[in-house]
């Protein structure tokens, strides 16, 4: 049994407008959510996650999302934490606590 060439390039093109439409009417998602991350995704498993585990892959999105949040903006009343007393030291072993340099 031999194919032809044409049916072979014939499939190739029908196997890109089926992911072109179900991308077009929301049924997958192909959109490069990493760019502002700057690191890879789940590689091969994101993308197995994406189209048949949506709400997964949406998890690790949303948990990457938020795990690189910028630390949160000091609150009114904190004070300057010694950032004008011309030395400052940040530490960052205690997670969600203000350092005021003693030194």
């Amino acid at each position: 049994m031999t194919v032809e060439p044409w049916i072979v390039v014939l499939v190739i093109v029908g196997i890109g407008v089926a992911f072109y439409l179900a991308q077009h009417f929301g049924l997958i998602d192909l959109s490069d959510k990493s760019k502002s991350s700057g690191r890879g995704g789940g590689g091969i498993a994101g993308i197995g996650d994406e189209v048949f585990h949506p709400a997964r892959h949406e998890a690790q999105v949303e948990m990457d999302r938020q795990s690189i949040l910028p630390a949160p903006a000091p609150l009114p009343g904190d004070g300057d934490f010694g950032i004008y007393d011309g030395k400052l030291k940040i530490d960052l072993t205690e997670r969600g606590k203000h350092y005021k340099s003693t030194e």
